[in-house]
């Protein structure tokens, strides 16, 4: 047996497993993150039926997104402190059922205030969940491989968009948006049987009192970090809950849509791991001004063929591979550089990573949702707009974070 410290918000407490064990429920957390990822973003899939259903409009409907993504934001770090006693396997478990249930009340919503209330029940689950599966699956596995299990649990969210989103608007075209969003609620039932089943005993942490966790946000470099995350996830997010009238825009029929959603999450899955070895081989600003050139690139591009009324649909399929992959390879260099800036404050500062990834997929719905009626072309070239701006903010904070990570570095050597 060996000693495993488990810590979800800035404290940590030992516990024993078995070494080399615990795989088998990192792949079950790791469909947990999955299951939230195809929450998070499935509605994009089939937003407009949905707004036709329940009376309203794609701009208001769209913010049923902005709803679950700022209540994620919110409650992360509370949830975190109201429920770090709780033993983990209690916690994921009740979590999933929390996820699945709002997406139950979502698929039988009457009208759309009722479903805007079950997506933040939705949101609460999903808080609750991701940080702590991830946590989890560090302490089940020996020191060598939490690396490796971290990356598993993490990739069910991108693959989520890889699978889960266009899966959800193959479901939705034939059976209907609420049939999708019941599946969906099946699927987070199920898993949480799996958690409960396969997951070993752990007990929860110490309490950190939320002030101690919102505390680091007084620290100049984390301040100095923390906004790109929103600008990057608000740019990247600003047309992708209106995918289908952005994919109807240049010119790509409904029957393609589900090939180039499925584009975009290979484009995330790819941008996901690239960022990772680019981070270690060359750098978090080289890796994310990559991204974001890729972005500019990418928005900018498709925002042409709206104007344009252009058909270039290989094209269009290059762009949202491009797009996908500057999304979701944010993520590592960022965690990376907070990491670096903040190192006896990692657990705290990744957490609250998450919720400006969040907030910024919010706040870019939100932007959407205000512009679509100006034109698709308008909000492609808005989202490339907070692109160019992430990118210049990116390199305007670039030396004093790379200072601090050279440091932090020499300092583990």
């Amino acid at each position: 047996m060996s000693n495993v410290s488990v810590s979800t918000g800035g404290q940590s407490t030992t516990k024993e497993a078995s070494p080399g064990g615990g795989l088998t429920s990192t792949l079950v957390l790791a469909l947990g993150t999955f299951a939230v990822g195809t929450d998070a973003f499935v509605v994009a899939g089939f937003l407009p039926d949905m707004a036709d259903s329940l009376n309203v409009s794609s701009a208001a409907a769209g913010q049923s997104i902005t709803v679950f993504a700022a209540a994620y934001a919110v409650l992360s770090p509370v949830l975190a402190t109201l429920t770090a006693r709780l033993p983990r396997r209690a916690l994921l478990v009740g979590a999933l059922i929390v996820l699945g249930l709002a997406n139950l009340g979502s698929a039988l919503a009457p009208n759309f205030p009722i479903l805007i209330i079950t997506r933040v029940l939705a949101a609460a689950g999903a808080a609750a969940y991701t940080p702590n599966a991830g946590a989890v699956s560090a302490a089940l596995v020996r020191p060598e491989l939490r690396a490796r299990s971290l990356a598993v649990v993490v990739g069910g969210l991108t693959i989520a968009t890889a699978l889960g989103v266009p899966l959800g608007n193959v479901t939705s075209e034939v059976l209907g948006w609420r049939t999708a969003l019941g599946l969906v609620a099946a699927l987070c039932l199920v898993i949480a049987i799996g958690v409960a089943w396969i997951m070993p005993h752990l007990p929860g942490n110490p309490r950190v009192p939320l002030k101690t966790r919102l505390g680091v946000l007084r620290h100049p470099a984390v301040l100095t970090v923390l906004p790109l995350t929103v600008l990057g996830m608000g740019a990247s997010y600003t047309v992708y809950a209106y995918s289908v009238e952005a994919l109807d825009a240049v010119g790509i029929p409904d029957s393609r849509h589900v090939w180039m959603l499925f584009l975009y999450g290979i484009g995330a899955v790819l941008g996901n791991f690239l960022a990772g070895f680019g981070t270690d081989r060359w750098g978090s600003t080289r890796a994310l001004t990559v991204g974001y050139i890729t972005m500019v690139v990418s928005l900018g591009v498709l925002g042409w063929l709206a104007a344009a009324d252009a058909s270039l649909p290989v094209v269009v399929g290059l762009m949202m591979i491009g797009w996908g992959a500057s999304s979701w390879c944010q993520t590592p260099p960022q965690q990376h550089r907070l990491i670096a800036v903040a190192p006896q404050e990692a657990p705290l500062v990744v957490s609250l990573n998450s919720s400006g990834i969040y907030l910024g997929i919010g706040l870019g719905t939100l932007l959407g949702g205000a512009t679509l009626h100006a034109g698709v072309g308008t909000m492609y070239a808005l989202g490339t707009g907070i692109a160019v701006i992430a990118l210049v903010f990116l390199l305007v904070t670039s030396r004093t974070v790379d200072k601090q990570e050279d440091a932090s570095e020499e300092a583990t050597a």
